[in-house]
């Protein structure tokens, strides 16, 4: 029986889980915001939110630990230099997930997860490029 059992399985074997989880956290570090199933965003949440704890501890011991569950060093050293200072006067509740429209191929619900108080640049919709300017031409 799997009595208090709370782990989200997404449908993967541990190894792919674990692994998948790092490197959605890995892009959320980078990239300040991730879209993905609103499944895995509730499961990379807690692995982004316990990494700012070790984050803001600051150790090499915490370091470590953090490379080890992340995979990457650079997204370690900026989760260290840039991510767990802005949160160093909070005490939880460091990401967000907001819902988006389900997925068109398969109707799986999506959703953005971003941390709370970095504000990530918005997607702008591309300005059309300005129309060279033509004469009119003259009629003969």
């Amino acid at each position: 029986m799997r009595h208090l059992k709370r782990t989200a399985k997404l449908g993967r074997t541990s190894e792919h889980r674990n692994a998948m989880l790092a490197n959605l956290v890995c892009s959320l570090i980078e990239h300040k915001r991730v879209t993905t199933t609103l499944a895995k965003a509730k499961a990379a949440r807690s692995v982004a939110e316990k990494m700012v704890t070790l984050g803001k501890k600051g150790t090499i011991h915490h370091r470590r630990l953090a490379a080890a569950r992340l995979h990457q060093e650079s997204a370690a050293k900026t989760l260290f230099k840039e991510i767990a200072p802005a949160f160093k006067d909070r005490r939880s509740g460091y990401t967000r997930i907001i819902k988006l429209e389900n997925r068109v191929g398969d109707a799986a619900p999506r959703a953005i997860l971003e941390w709370v108080d970095t504000i990530a640049p918005a997607v702008a919709p591309a300005e059309p490029a300005p129309a060279a300017e033509t004469k009119p031409e003259e009629k003969k």
